[in-house]
C-alpha cells in the first residue's frame, strides 16, 4: 500500500468540482472534507459521525446534505480521467423497502468499475421497474453516451419496452435471455422473385441442439463452447447478436446460457467480456456498505439520501484513482478498501494528535515513526 496524505484527495477532488458549473468556495470546501471522510471515519457514517470527526456542528452536515449535487457530472469527469475506455452498467439494490438503482462505468483495460450516480427508486404504483430504470437511463442520456454507447443489464431487463427505450436514448442493450427464449434462425436465402413478401425466417431455434452451419465457433475451452450468430428474438421483436454458451458442469451434465447485444454488428467476445464483467460493479456496492456507510444515513429526505448514497460510493472512486490507477498496472495488487479505510483513519487521529500536542511530523527522526503509525493495521503493511 502507497501511503497518501490528504493533498492528493484535496487536488483531484478540486480538480473535478472546478469543471463543474455554480460550486461556491464555502461549498467546495464542505465537499472536500465530507468525501475525505467518508474515506477516513470507520465504523457507522452518520451525522453524528461526521459532527465528532469533522469541523461542523451536525446540523451544519444535515443543511449542506439536503442540498442538490450533481454527483453524475462529478463522478463522470473523474471517470473519463482515470480510466481507459467505457461501456455502462446499472444495477440495483434492496434493502428494508428502500431501493436505488446505481449506474456503474466498466474499465475493460483496468477491471474494474466507477460509480456514476445512484438513484432512489420512486416510481408509481402502475408503473413498471423495467420502465422507470429505462427513464432513468434516458433523462441522463447525454452524459452516459459520452462514456459509452453501449449499456449492460441482467438478465431482468431483458424486455423489449427496456430494450426500445434504451435504444430510442443511442446506445445499445447487452444482456442475457431467459435460457427458453423463442428465436428464430433469420432467411439468408436469396429472393425467389416469387409474389409476396420474401421469408424473413428459417425456422425456430433449439437451444440445445443449434445448427452449427449457422452459427459460428467462437471458442472452446474446459469449463465451456461458445457459438454466436445473428438471430430474430421475439420478446425483443428484433434482430440481435446472440452468443450461445454451453458450460460443463459435473457429472458431464451441461447448461446453456444465452447473452446478446441489440447491436447485431458487435463482435461476439465483446457481448461476452461485456456481460461478464458487469461483476466489477458490485464491489463497489460491497465496499460500499462495509466501508463507506452506504446503509448508515440517519436522515428520511430524499434529497439526504441521495446524498448520502452518492458520497459513499463516490469517495470510493477517489480512493481507487488516488491509490490503484495511481500505479502502474504490472505493480498492482488487489485493490483494498479495507486498507485505504484503516490508512486515512489513522491520519485523521494522528493529525490530530499531532496538532493538540504539538508535534512536529516533518523531523527526519519522526518521519519513520508517523509512517509506521498510518500503516498499522493493514494487511498490506
Amino acid at each position: 500500500m502507497i501511503i497518501r496524505e490528504q493533498k492528493p484527495y484535496k487536488a483531484l477532488i478540486y480538480s473535478m468540482i472546478e469543471k463543474l458549473p455554480r460550486v461556491n468556495l464555502w461549498r467546495r470546501e464542505f465537499l472536500v472534507e465530507t468525501l475525505i471522510l467518508f474515506l477516513s471515519i470507520r465504523g457507522r457514517i452518520n451525522f453524528l459521525q461526521l459532527a465528532r470527526y469533522g469541523k461542523r456542528k451536525e446540523q451544519r452536515y444535515r443543511q449542506q446534505f439536503e442540498k442538490r449535487f450533481d454527483f453524475l457530472s462529478f463522478n463522470k469527469k473523474l471517470t473519463l480521467s482515470q480510466g481507459s475506455g467505457y461501456w455502462s452498467g446499472v444495477a440495483n439494490r434492496a434493502q428494508w423497502g428502500l431501493e436505488i438503482g446505481g449506474i456503474g462505468a466498466i474499465d475493460i483495460d483496468n477491471h474494474t468499475a466507477f460509480h456514476l450516480e445512484a438513484v432512489q427508486t420512486l416510481n408509481d404504483d402502475g408503473q413498471k421497474l423495467p420502465d422507470w430504470y429505462a427513464g432513468v437511463i434516458s433523462e441522463r442520456k447525454e452524459a452516459l453516451t459520452a462514456i459509452s454507447r453501449y449499456l449492460v443489464a441482467d438478465a431482468y431487463f431483458s424486455k423489449k419496452a427496456f430494450a426500445d427505450q434504451i435504444i430510442a436514448s443511442g446506445m445499445h442493450l447487452v444482456s442475457r435471455l431467459r435460457d427458453d427464449a423463442d428465436l428464430r434462425y433469420l432467411c439468408k436465402e436469396p429472393p425467389t422473385g416469387k409474389k409476396g413478401r420474401p421469408r424473413k425466417y428459417s425456422g425456430k431455434i433449439i437451444i440445445g441442439d443449434i445448427d452449427k452451419e449457422y452459427f459460428s465457433f467462437i471458442s472452446q475451452d474446459e469449463e465451456s463452447t461458445v457459438y454466436a450468430a445473428e438471430v430474430y428474438a421475439k420478446a425483443l421483436k428484433r434482430s440481435i447478436m446472440l452468443v450461445h454458451v454451453t458450460y460443463l458442469k459435473g457429472s458431464g451434465k451441461h447448461a446453456t446460457k444465452l447473452y446478446f447485444c441489440t447491436d447485431a454488428e458487435m463482435a461476439p467476445n465483446d457481448v461476452l467480456q461485456y456481460y461478464r464483467c458487469r461483476f466489477q460493479i458490485e464491489f463497489l456496492y460491497r465496499d460500499g456498505k462495509q466501508h463507506t456507510g452506504l446503509n448508515d444515513c440517519q436522515a428520511r429526505s430524499e434529497n439526504k439520501l441521495h446524498f448520502q448514497f452518492n458520497a459513499s460510493l463516490t469517495s470510493i472512486n477517489i480512493a481507487k484513482a488516488i491509490h490503484w490507477l495511481s500505479i502502474p498496472k504490472e505493480k498492482r495488487g488487489a485493490f483494498s478498501m479495507s486498507d485505504v479505510k484503516i490508512m486515512n483513519h489513522n491520519i485523521l487521529m494522528l493529525n490530530r494528535f499531532i496538532e493538540v500536542f504539538g508535534i512536529y511530523p516533518h523531523a527526519i527522526k519522526n518521519q519513520n515513526y508517523v509512517k509506521e503509525l498510518i500503516l498499522y493495521g493493514t494487511m498490506a503493511a
